[in-house]
């Protein structure tokens, strides 16, 4: 079945407003690079996720979760198939010390909800442009927190189709890592368990963690935040600045001067522009040191 063939299905689940034929993804991604996804839905509710993730399965149709599209590269060919896009579902909701937030909910707002409520323990996240559901997808982190510290459980759609929900313990939360990555699991919603704290500790916190991500990192151009892991026992940053890299750049990629373990898009990059920025300074940090770089970032899409 064709895409276009495909889009007439999907519109026994959609309202037209919903679905996007050749959605170019430079539109949805933080690095502002990408070519079209064939389909792109923006589903309102869990059974609008699951209907599609079957339907593509029924009629062996490939799709892909995006969030926010804060931790995504998407090649210059596009993407295959169907990107189902969950920013749509936003819930958060406060209960005594804990918060519930739906797969789509940005990480700044449960840490505004938090700050709200007198919470401690998310202010971590205050800065972090991601959605929840990538967040417990990849265990995201900053400033000595991460998702890891702070949930309780996860609510996902597993490979069967079902709504589970899923422990801390069984989350299998590692650096940058989880079982939803692991087996391809949706997340749905999260759960976190905060503290009560003071309403101006946690404030200045946030406050503070805001001014040092403005002064150290390069938000003023696209990017995908940190571009590798940090190598165990090494700083990223450093040794890529130690390796000469620092402002290095092909067409419209570069490794950024602010902080080098940022690959921005000074602009008009191409996917490959970045990608081959990246292959450099892998490449480079590897000949001069013999440190591998994995990238953080989620490369997508086809040539």
């Amino acid at each position: 079945m064709n895409y276009k063939e495909f889009y007439n299905v999907l519109l026994n689940v959609y309202g037209k407003e919903q679905i996007e034929l050749n959605s170019p993804m430079s539109k949805h991604i933080y690095f502002k690079v990408g070519g079209p996804a064939d389909i792109l839905v923006n589903p309102r509710n869990v059974e609008q996720i699951k209907r599609t993730i079957d339907l593509c399965k029924e009629n062996n149709v490939p799709y892909l979760i995006l969030g926010n599209g804060s931790n995504m590269l998407v090649k210059d060919g596009g993407i295959r198939g169907v990107v189902i896009k969950l920013c749509s579902l936003d819930n958060i909701v406060v209960k005594n010390n804990e918060i519930k937030a739906q797969c789509g909910a940005l990480l700044a707002d449960v840490s505004k909800k938090a700050l709200e409520n007198n919470l401690t323990g998310f202010e971590f996240a205050c800065g972090i442009p991601g959605t929840v559901g990538g967040a417990v997808f990849m265990n995201a982190g900053a400033y000595d927190g991460a998702i890891s510290y702070v949930i309780k459980e996860a609510e996902v759609i597993d490979d069967n189709g079902n709504i589970i929900n899923i422990g801390c313990d069984e989350l299998e939360l590692g650096y940058r890592t989880s079982i939803v990555m692991k087996k391809g699991y949706v997340v749905v919603s999260a759960t976190f368990t905060l503290e009560k704290g003071e309403h101006q500790k946690i404030e200045d916190r946030v406050n503070d963690l805001t001014k040092r991500r403005e002064e150290k990192q390069p938000l003023e151009y696209p990017s995908a935040g940190s571009t590798f892991k940090r190598p165990e026992g090494h700083f990223t940053g450093k040794l890529i600045q130690e390796a000469g890299l620092k402002g290095f750049c092909i067409g419209g990629a570069a490794v950024s001067k602010k902080h080098s373990g940022f690959v921005i898009n000074k602009g008009g990059a191409t996917a490959k522009d970045v990608l081959d920025v990246i292959k450099h300074v892998q490449d480079t940090v590897r000949e001069k040191f013999n440190v591998e770089l994995q990238t953080e970032v989620r490369i997508v899409g086809e040539d």
